[in-house]
């Protein structure tokens, strides 16, 4: 990767990391992994999500993994963005919880029940 050495560079950067992303088709599932997350189970979440994914053969799923979104109230939380969809931010996910997004959400696009209203724009 290259050194960024000037605004123009970051701007073009950013540029093309949104090009990118407009024209990703696959499902973003981002796991708040910060402190507070990991501490209330974030990681287990995420292990329960990717082997839900493989298990369920949903090929067009990434994963990603961020630091705290400031849902501290109701970590672990998780943000699913389906392609043509909204972000949705789940909380209090535990495994059994992790399962069900996979599962309802994301395969079958029911919502469920700990959804928690964003407070962001995405760029």
């Amino acid at each position: 990767m290259e050194k960024i050495k000037s605004l123009a560079d970051l701007t073009n950067l950013r540029k093309q990391l949104q090009e990118k992303a407009v024209q990703n088709t696959n499902t973003i599932v981002n796991v708040s992994l910060g402190t507070c997350s990991i501490a209330s189970g974030g990681q287990t979440a995420l292990d329960v999500m990717k082997a839900a994914v493989a298990k369920n053969g949903l090929g067009s799923v990434e994963f990603t993994q961020s630091g705290c979104m400031c849902y501290c109230f109701a970590e672990p939380t998780v943000e699913v963005k389906i392609p043509g969809k909204e972000p949705v931010v789940f909380g209090y996910v535990d495994a059994a919880k992790a399962e069900a997004i996979v599962e309802k959400y994301i395969k079958n696009g029911e919502l469920l029940e700990g959804v928690i209203p964003v407070n962001y724009q995405r760029a």
